[in-house]
């Protein structure tokens, strides 16, 4: 529903949800959804995106990673840099095409992307521990429709930044 067509009770509905999605996003970056124990804090959101990515959908070259994540190859580019100098990601060439550059999940960054995402999985609990398993399906369903929303709304702004859940 577009602002135009709310009506005066929406509003203060709107309102509060844009100010709650605003002090999610604040503290989701603060404390990174680090998990907890030792793992907390390892890994940013960036490498942690394109590890879970890599590790869903298998190997790929950087031009489709970029459009699966909706982020510019620069920006893949970047972001793949370190995770392949510290052993997480490997550059292999392509089979058809040996010019063409694969990025795939390294076995090392296999292990350290299930050491964040269990630390991250405990961290859900803990925040969730006194949620009926229904509000947890509720939520997660509630807070994908809302990504792919704005995963949708970026890919039909031109110059519109590409949103970080991808």
């Amino acid at each position: 529903m577009s602002m135009d067509m709310t009506t005066v009770g929406d509003t203060g509905l709107l309102d509060t949800l844009q100010h709650e999605v605003a002090v999610f996003a604040r503290r989701a970056e603060q404390t990174r959804l680090g998990g907890v124990g030792q793992v907390r804090n390892t890994m940013d959101r960036a490498a942690y995106l394109l590890l879970n990515r890599l590790d869903t959908e298998g190997p790929m070259g950087v031009k489709a990673l970029a459009a699966s994540m909706g982020i510019d190859s620069s920006t893949v580019t970047r972001q793949v840099a370190p995770l392949v100098d510290t052993g997480l990601v490997k550059r292999t060439s392509h089979p058809e095409d040996g010019r063409a550059v694969v990025l795939q999940l390294s076995p090392r960054g296999a292990t350290r992307l299930e050491e964040v995402r269990s630390s991250r999985r405990q961290l859900m609990a803990d925040l969730t521990h006194d949620w009926a398993p229904e509000e947890r399906e509720q939520f997660c369903a509630l807070l994908t429709r809302f990504n792919t929303a704005l995963s949708s709304r970026m890919a039909v702004q031109p110059g519109a930044e590409p949103t970080p859940a991808s």
